[in-house]
This record gives structure tokens, C-alpha cells and sequence, in this order.
């Protein structure tokens, strides 16, 4: 409204050349654009490039390994107790201590025991003496029978006399075995006597495994009346220790005994430890549908301990000479599941679909096509389509061009 305006302001040749600059201005910028439209249909539609960073594909080691979390908990434990009860006297080992097969580590008050078996000791002097006496008046009483049996024979004694030697003899004898019984008895009850005076000094003891092991935990002090069966220690066996783990059906199928794994713990980060799966338990848990799998670990020095958390390594394969890529550069496109090869010469991605076979950590091997080689994108390949254009900083080309020398290091 304004160039209007200023149009009627004019005089009739100033309006007259200000149309004709109006129309020469319109065809101009008409012509422009028909040019650009004709070039536009010529060329089709201009891609923009996508500037990326490279890798090549590597050829070595792949393992396929599965990661699991843990607990270590004694190869053995057991709880010393008393079969006997009685008054802790002295308790010898304490928390921590080393401990070996059929050591003493406590002892009770075995006065009243010692008293036993004075008390059984008198018992059986008593039972011998008595089968002493019993066994001379066997002897006479037989030696009687003998006698009034050949008297009888003869018709001197009648047969009431010969009668009352046998009973005699049979009376005898009885009391012969009663009195024989009663030295077998006092025996047994003098044994039993020393047995449980010996079972006031506690003996630590195992049949198999470590011969040395370790006091856990004590549970009571010197001076305490314990009953039988009071927990005094606890005895862990540490040299191997054990970690345990769950594993869920993915991986439980692959999990054999015999296989080696690796466990290490954020307290040692610099350290690896060696261990065999030596049970796999045959069930999964309802609740966590998880089975326990437990793994005995090298332990010389005893440094791992019970209750500390781990990791495990278990290795179910490993490829030696495998196609691998990292796995950040393996991307989808439609359906397909595959990499984008860097075409250096024409400064273009090509999209090649890829089988995936062992996945480790950041590395993913490639199984199809088996003969892969060149360079992937690792970085810009989310934005790429199959043939488009790609800029290579200088930095990350395949040369990765060698950094000059620094001062004064040339020709060492």
C-alpha cells in the first residue's frame, strides 16, 4: 500500500519507469527460479554427507563367557560342642586361629569324671572278686556231683543224696555266670567312665579335606556350665573356598561341572582367581526360577573370605581366529541386522547384513559373510542410509597418521 502510495505521489514518467523496473524485477527473479527448478529435476535431490569414525575389522580371540554375581562361603564349616556337660575350664584357641586335625581346643572340669571312673575302677574289683569266689565254689560243687554220682552208682547214695548234689551243682553254676556277667558289665561301665572323662578334653576333628582350618567364630568364654551339645566354636575350611552362584535357565543349560572360571572381587581389583564348577544343583528355584552353582576357588594364603562378594567368569566357548567388530557399530536397517563398510575411494557407507555369533563384552563376532574385512563405521553409523556419503576426519582415517615425533627423540 505504501509502494502505491508512492507511485500516485509521482509524476506520470516517474510512474511509468517505476512499473517497468516493477516488471523487470518480477521476469528476473521468475528466470532464477525456473533455473534452479530445471537443475533441481536434473540432479534429484542433493544428499548431505555424514562425517564418521572408522575401525577396522579385527581377525583373533573371542571367548563366550557368562558374568555372574556371588558369595564366598567355607568349603566346610562345623560347630565344635561338648558330648558331655560340665564347666568350661580352658578354652585354647580363640577367633581366627589355625586349627589341625584332632587338635585339643578346650577343656572341661573332669573332676566328677575322674570320679567315675574310680567309682567303675571299684565296680569291677568288686564283680572279679565276687567271680573269683563263685568260681572256686563251682569247682567244689562240681567235684561233690562227681562224687555222689559215682557213690550212686554204686547204690551208697540214694536218690534223693545224688538229686541234692545236682541241684547244688546247678546253683552253683548259675551263680557262676551271674557273677561272670556282672565282670563283663563293670567292665562296659568302667569304658563308658573313661570314655566320658576323655570327652572333657574337645577335640576338633574331620575326616577329609584341609588338614589345617581356621576358628571362625567363638560363641563362649571360660567358666561358663555348658550342656552337651552347646555350640564353643565354629571351624571354617578356607583353602578352597567356595562361591556360589545362581543362574537363571538361559544360561543353567551351559553350565557344566568341570569348567574353569575366573572370579575376582572390587577388594582386589588387580587380581584374578582360578575355580573349577564342582555342583550344579538339579532343580530351579520357584520363586527366582534360578539354580544354585557352586564353584570351588584356589585359595592359597587363605586371602578371599567367607561373606565376600564376587564375580564370576565361566567360559562356555572361544573362537580363536574369529571376524570380530565392535558391537557398537552393528546397527538394523529394515529387517536386517548388519555394518556399514567405509568405501574410502568414492567417500561412501555401504551397508552389509551380518550373522552375529560370540558376543563379548564390547566385541561381537561376525559369522556371515565369513571372508568381512575393511573398515566400520563406529561412530555415525545411526544416521547412515546404504550409499550415502561420509566424511572421515583426518584423525580417525585407517593410516591414523603417525604423531610427529616429540624434540629431541629422533634417532633415539
Amino acid at each position: 500500500m505504501k509502494m502505491l502510495q508512492k507511485i500516485r505521489n509521482m509524476s506520470k514518467t516517474q510512474k511509468i519507469l517505476s512499473i517497468i523496473g516493477l516488471v523487470i524485477l518480477v521476469l528476473f527473479l521468475w528466470r532464477i527460479g525456473q533455473i534452479v527448478f530445471k537443475k533441481s529435476r536434473a540432479g534429484g535431490p542433493r544428499q548431505a554427507a555424514v562425517a564418521v569414525v572408522l575401525t577396522p575389522v579385527e581377525n583373533g580371540l573371542i571367548r563366550d563367557v557368562g558374568n555372574f554375581s556371588g558369595t564366598l562361603i567355607p568349603k566346610s564349616q562345623f560347630v565344635v560342642a561338648p558330648k558331655v556337660s560340665g564347666k568350661l575350664k580352658k578354652l585354647y584357641v580363640n577367633i581366627g586361629d589355625k586349627v589341625t586335625r584332632g587338635q585339643v581346643v578346650a577343656q572341661l572340669d573332669d573332676e566328677e569324671y575322674q570320679q567315675q571312673v574310680a567309682q567303675a575302677e571299684a565296680d569291677l574289683k568288686v564283680a572279679r572278686a565276687n567271680y573269683e569266689e563263685t568260681k572256686s565254689a563251682l569247682e567244689l560243687a562240681k567235684k561233690d556231683l562227681e562224687r555222689a554220682e559215682t557213690l550212686h552208682q554204686k547204690g551208697i547214695y540214694s536218690d534223693a543224696q545224688f538229686d541234692a548234689a545236682l541241684a547244688q551243682y546247678q546253683s552253683q553254676e548259675a551263680r557262676f555266670k551271674v557273677a561272670e556277667a556282672q565282670v563283663a558289665n563293670r567292665k562296659a561301665a568302667l569304658e563308658t567312665a573313661r570314655v566320658r572323662l576323655s570327652y572333657t578334653r574337645i577335640i576338633a576333628t574331620w575326616e577329609s579335606g584341609s588338614p589345617v582350618r581356621y576358628v571362625g567364630e567363638r560363641f563362649v568364654d571360660e567358666g561358663a556350665l555348658l550342656s552337651v551339645n552347646t555350640p564353643i566354636i565354629s571351624i571354617v575350611e578356607l583353602q578352597p573356598i567356595t562361591a556360589v552362584i545362581y543362574a537363571t535357565d538361559k544360561d543353567y543349560f551351559r553350565i557344566k561341572v568341570g569348567q574353569e572360571a575366573v572370579v575376582s572381587s572390587s577388594v582386589f581389583p588387580d587380581r584374578k582367581f582360578h575355580g573349577q564348577v564342582v555342583r550344579v544343583a538339579p532343580i530351579l528355584k520357584e520363586t527366582s526360577r534360578q539354580a544354585r552353582v557352586e564353584i570351588d576357588i584356589d585359595n592359597e594364603g587363605g586371602i578371599l573370605k567367607p561373606g565376600m562378594f564376587v564375580n564370576v567368569q565361566i567360559e562356555y566357548n572361544r573362537r580363536e581366529k574369529a571376524r570380530i567388530v565392535p558391537i557398537s557399530s552393528v546397527v538394523t536397517r529394515g529387517n536386517q541386522q548388519g555394518v556399514f563398510l567405509a568405501d574410502l575411494e568414492n567417500k561412501k557407507a555401504r551397508f552389509v547384513p551380518v550373522k552375529l555369533g560370540v558376543v563379548e563384552g564390547e566385541k561381537a563376532e561376525i559369522v556371515e559373510p565369513a571372508d568381512i574385512s575393511g573398515l566400520v563405521v563406529i561412530l555415525g553409523q545411526h544416521l547412515l542410509q546404504d550409499g550415502m556419503n561420509i566424511i572421515i576426519p583426518q584423525d580417525s582415517s585407517p593410516a591414523m597418521q603417525k604423531k610427529p615425533e616429540a624434540p629431541g627423540k629422533k634417532g633415539k
